[in-house]
C-alpha cells in the first residue's frame, strides 16, 4: 500500500513535470504576446475613444489580415473581435478570374470580390516619347490599385462598427462568362456577388444576395463605397479633366452631373437613383439598378487633382442599396461612351456623353451627330466628313447669309450719301449719329441688319464648340497632320512651354486666324462703319475684329482640331458664299431702284424710332447747355 501511494506521487509528479515542459514550449513570445495586447487595446479604443491616449498600438486593425506568424488561438480571437460571422473570410491568399469577349476582357479578385481591372479591345491608349512619337497602347480602366469598389456591412458589435467586404477573400466559382463570389459566415450564411459578362457587349450583370444575415445586420440597406481615380487616357490633359464627372440619373429627374472644373459634392437623399457613372472623356463605369429597382440614395462628388500628377480627377461615390428582399439586381457598364449603344441600354444613359444641354446639345444629338453618323458610312476620312458637313451646314443657314450680304450691299449703296453727311456734320458726332440714323429710316435700312443673320447661326456654332471634343468618334481620327481630331494638331513641338498657349504650335488654329483676319478685311470694306457710331467707336470694333483671332490663338491652340478644322472650313465657304453673292447674285442696281422707291413712300415713325429721336435730341440739348455754361464760366474768369 505504501509503495502504491509512492508510485501514484511520483507519477503525479513526472505529469505536473511534463505539463510544465509543454507549456513552456508552447508558450507564446514576446512579440506574440504585444501583438494580442494590440489587439485587446484596439478592442477597447473601438469601444471607449477616450482611451486612445492610452493606446500602445502602432497599427490599425484594418492594415492587415496577416495573422499567420501568430498561433490559431490568437488568430481566431483576433478575427473574430474585427470581423464577427466574417471571421472565416477575413484571411486567405488574393486570386484573380477573368472573364472576356470579343470586345473586353474583365479581370477579377476574390479580394473583396470586385473588378480589378478591364482591358478594351478595341480602343487604345496613345503613349507619347520623349522624342514625341506617338506609339498605341493597350488601354485599362478600373486598374489604379487606390481604387474602391466595397461594401459595409454594419454589425453594431464590431470595433468598426461592421465590416467591409474589401477586406474578405472570398470563394471563387466560375462557369462560362459567369463568376460567383462568395464570403461565408461561421453561422452557414454569406454575402454573394454574381457577374455575368454579356457576350458582344461591354454589359455585366451583376447580383449581391445576402443568405442567413437578417439577424447579423440588422439593416434595410447597405452602402456601396465607390472611389475611382481616373488615370490620364486621352493626349490633351486639360479637355479630359474638364469632360470627366460623376453623372447620376434620379428616378424622376433629368440626368445630372457635379461640377467639371472644381472640387464638388451632390448629396441624393431625397429622391430614389437609376444609375451612377464615373465618366472621363470618352468612356465611363457605371452601377445600374435593374428590373425597375433603384437605389434608395446617393452621396457624389468629384476631387480635382494636381496637373503634375500621375492621376486625372478622383471621384467619389456612396450608394444606399437596398437589401429587403435579401438581395438585389443591377448591372455594370464598363465602356465607350458611344451614344446608340448607351441609349440602348435606357434611362438616358446617352446623356453621360457631354454634348451639352438646352438647345444646344438638342442640336448635337439629333441633327449633327445623325448627320455626321450618315456622312461617315460614305466616308473613310473624319476630316472630308467635316468637310462635307460644313459645307451641308453653310448651305441650310445660307437663306441667312443672304440676308446679311443684302443688307451690307444696301449700306454700300448709301455710302455716297454717308459720306456727304460726314463732311457736313464732321465737328458734331451727335448731329451726325442722328442724321444717319434719320437717313436709315427714310430708306428703310436696318443698321444691325448684316449682323442679326450671323447671331441666329451661334446656336449651331456653340453646339459644335460642344460636339467635337465630345463625340467618340473622332478620337484619335487622323486627318491631314492632326493625328486626333479630338484633341489639338501638334505640328511643331516647343522645347518650352508658353503661358496661356503651351507647348506646341497648332497649324490648323493659324491658318484659321489667318483666313478669319482676311475675311474680316473682306467684310470691312463692305460695311459702313458709322452705323456703329463713327469717330473712336468705329475704330474701337475695327481694332476688335483684328483683334480677336490673335486673342483666339491662345485659345484654340489646345482644342479639339476638329472644330479648328470646320472652322477652317466654314470660314472659306462664307468668303465664297459672299463674292459669289455679292458679284452674281445681287444686282446693286435694283437695290438702288429699291431704296429710292421706299424713300418716297410716305412713313410713319414706329414707337421706338421716335423714342430714339427724341432721347438724341434731349442728349444733345444737355451736352450744348453744358458747353454753354462752359463758356460762360471761362469768360467770367
Amino acid at each position: 500500500m505504501e509503495n502504491t501511494n509512492r508510485m501514484q506521487l511520483i507519477g503525479m509528479g513526472l505529469i505536473f513535470l511534463l505539463f510544465m515542459l509543454w507549456a513552456q514550449l508552447n508558450a507564446p513570445t514576446e512579440v506574440q504576446i504585444a501583438e494580442h495586447k494590440r489587439v485587446q487595446d484596439s478592442i477597447k479604443i473601438a469601444e471607449n475613444p477616450a482611451m486612445a491616449g492610452m493606446a500602445t498600438t502602432t497599427t490599425p486593425l484594418s492594415q492587415s489580415n496577416d495573422f499567420s506568424s501568430l498561433p490559431d488561438s490568437v488568430q481566431d480571437l483576433r478575427l473574430v473581435a474585427t470581423h464577427g460571422p466574417f471571421s472565416t473570410a477575413a484571411s486567405g491568399t488574393e486570386q484573380t478570374f477573368t472573364l472576356e469577349n470579343d470586345r473586353m476582357t474583365v479581370i477579377f479578385s476574390n479580394k473583396g470580390g470586385r473588378v480589378k481591372e478591364v482591358i478594351l479591345k478595341e480602343h487604345f491608349k496613345i503613349l507619347t516619347d520623349s522624342l514625341h512619337q506617338e506609339t498605341k497602347g493597350v488601354l485599362k480602366l478600373l486598374e489604379d490599385t487606390k481604387n474602391r469598389f466595397e461594401y459595409f456591412l454594419p454589425m453594431a458589435n464590431l470595433p468598426a462598427g461592421g465590416v467591409k467586404t474589401s477586406d474578405l477573400f472570398f470563394e471563387g466559382k466560375q462557369n462560362g462568362n459567369e463568376i460567383i463570389f462568395r464570403a461565408p459566415t461561421s453561422t452557414g450564411g454569406y454575402f454573394e456577388q454574381k457577374y455575368t459578362l454579356s457576350p458582344d457587349n461591354f454589359l455585366l450583370d451583376y447580383d449581391i444576395k445576402l443568405q442567413g444575415l437578417n439577424n447579423v445586420l440588422n439593416t434595410e440597406n447597405i452602402q456601396l463605397n465607390w472611389i475611382t481615380y481616373l488615370d490620364r487616357v486621352e493626349k490633351n490633359t486639360k479637355y479630359e479633366q474638364n469632360y470627366s464627372s460623376v453623372y447620376f440619373k434620379p428616378a424622376d429627374d433629368d440626368v445630372s452631373y457635379c461640377s467639371c472644373g472644381t472640387d464638388d459634392e451632390d448629396d441624393i437623399d431625397e429622391e430614389r437613383v437609376q444609375w451612377i457613372s464615373h465618366s472621363n472623356q470618352f468612356f465611363n463605369t457605371a452601377v445600374m439598378a435593374k428590373e425597375g429597382n433603384s437605389f434608395k440614395s446617393a452621396l457624389v462628388g468629384t476631387e480635382m487633382l494636381p496637373v503634375e500628377g500621375p492621376d486625372l480627377k478622383k471621384l467619389n461615390t456612396q450608394i444606399q442599396v437596398p437589401i429587403e428582399t435579401g438581395g438585389f439586381a443591377m448591372q455594370m457598364y464598363v465602356g465607350p461612351n458611344e451614344f446608340d449603344r448607351l441609349r440602348a441600354i435606357g434611362a438616358d444613359f446617352e446623356d453621360v456623353i457631354p454634348f451639352g444641354s438646352s438647345i444646344f446639345g438638342t442640336i448635337n444629338r439629333w441633327i449633327v451627330r445623325p448627320l455626321f453618323n450618315f456622312l461617315s458610312q460614305f466616308i473613310g476620312s473624319k476630316g472630308l466628313v467635316i468637310l462635307l458637313l460644313t459645307f451641308l451646314i453653310k448651305m441650310v443657314l445660307y437663306p441667312l447669309t443672304y440676308k446679311m450680304v443684302y443688307s451690307q450691299q444696301k449700306q454700300a449703296v448709301l455710302k455716297p450719301r454717308m459720306a456727304k453727311l460726314k463732311e457736313k456734320f464732321k465737328d458734331d458726332q451727335q448731329a451726325m449719329q442722328m442724321e444717319t440714323m434719320k437717313m436709315y429710316r427714310e430708306y428703310g435700312v436696318n443698321p444691325v441688319g448684316a449682323c442679326l443673320p450671323m447671331m441666329a447661326q451661334m446656336p449651331i456654332w456653340i453646339a459644335l464648340f460642344r460636339f467635337f471634343p465630345a463625340a467618340i468618334e473622332f478620337r484619335q481620327a487622323p486627318f491631314l497632320w492632326a493625328t486626333d481630331l479630338s484633341s489639338y494638331d501638334a505640328f511643331y513641338n516647343l522645347p518650352f512651354e508658353i503661358p496661356f498657349y503651351g507647348a506646341h504650335v497648332s497649324l490648323l488654329t493659324i491658318i484659321w486666324a489667318g483666313t478669319t483676319v482676311l475675311y474680316t478685311v473682306y467684310n470691312s470694306r463692305q460695311m459702313d462703319m458709322s452705323a456703329m457710331g463713327g469717330g473712336q467707336q468705329a475704330q474701337m470694333m475695327m481694332y476688335m475684329q483684328y483683334a480677336m483671332p490673335v486673342m483666339f490663338l491662345f485659345f484654340f491652340n489646345n482644342y479639339a482640331s476638329g472644330l479648328t478644322t470646320y472652322m477652317l472650313f466654314s470660314n472659306l465657304m462664307n468668303v465664297g458664299q459672299m463674292v459669289g453673292t455679292k458679284e452674281l447674285i445681287i444686282d446693286k442696281q435694283k437695290i438702288e431702284d429699291e431704296l429710292v422707291a421706299y424713300q418716297k413712300k410716305p412713313k410713319k415713325k414706329s414707337g421706338f424710332g421716335s423714342r430714339i429721336e427724341e432721347a438724341m435730341k434731349e442728349q444733345k440739348k444737355i451736352l450744348a447747355e453744358k458747353e454753354a455754361a462752359a463758356k460762360r464760366k471761362g469768360k467770367k474768369k
